[in-house]
């Protein structure tokens, strides 16, 4: 199988930043669910639980990162035969799919006033901690962490955390079932197996 993507299909590295971004997510809401329904408030296990949620959460920031680089370097698989506003919608969904990936991240880290632990290995800095921050938000624009902690907060947990992540994933898993069981055509295996000629790049 190619490291790169063909006409035909996705290329290795597409497929394992895609599957590990799935599984960061998982990751990242199990991590936060357990700490909220399983743990008592100011207890280790409470800030063990968060300590997890904000590494997936930087890991998920750095990997989205490396996702977007390899996208816009690389070529994506032809669409699927369809009409022009089948096309036009997937497109707006993978937009989008990208802009949440994006949000989440950012407004996670801005937001928190922790500084992380790293999987129990190093530590992160908060945001409030670092240069860019300090000279850049404070120092350049004005801004400090009262401003739009409420707001990146609610984004964060409310809209996005609590309903928009899933809904994406909700549309994202049915749009793929309904290309494979009922188009049937090679929109999901694209992303989970190889397929035939994926050596043409062009």
């Amino acid at each position: 199988m190619s490291l790169r993507n063909s006409r035909k299909t996705y290329g290795t590295i597409a497929k394992y930043l895609h599957w590990i971004t799935a599984l960061l997510f998982l990751g990242a809401y199990l991590s936060v669910y357990y700490r909220q329904w399983f743990t008592i408030k100011d207890t280790p296990e409470n800030w063990n639980a968060l300590q997890l949620h904000l590494s997936f959460g930087i890991t998920i920031g750095v990997l989205v990162l490396l996702r977007v680089i390899w996208r816009l370097t690389e070529r994506a698989p032809d669409l699927e035969p369809g009409s022009a506003i089948t096309h036009f919608f997937a497109h707006i969904g993978h937009y989008v799919l990208y802009a949440v990936m994006i949000i989440m991240p950012i407004t996670g880290y801005m937001a928190t006033g922790a500084s992380n632990d790293f999987f129990f290995l190093f530590s992160i800095a908060k945001f409030e901690d670092t240069w860019l921050y300090t000279d850049f938000f404070v120092n350049t624009l004005g801004i400090t962490v009262s401003d739009y902690e409420q707001t990146f907060d609610y984004i964060h947990k409310d809209i996005l955390g609590a309903w928009g992540v899933w809904l994406l994933i909700l549309f994202h898993i049915l749009a793929a079932l309904y290309h494979h069981y009922i188009k049937q055509d090679d929109t999901l295996i694209k992303m989970t197996s190889r397929k035939a000629n994926d050596h043409e790049y062009y």
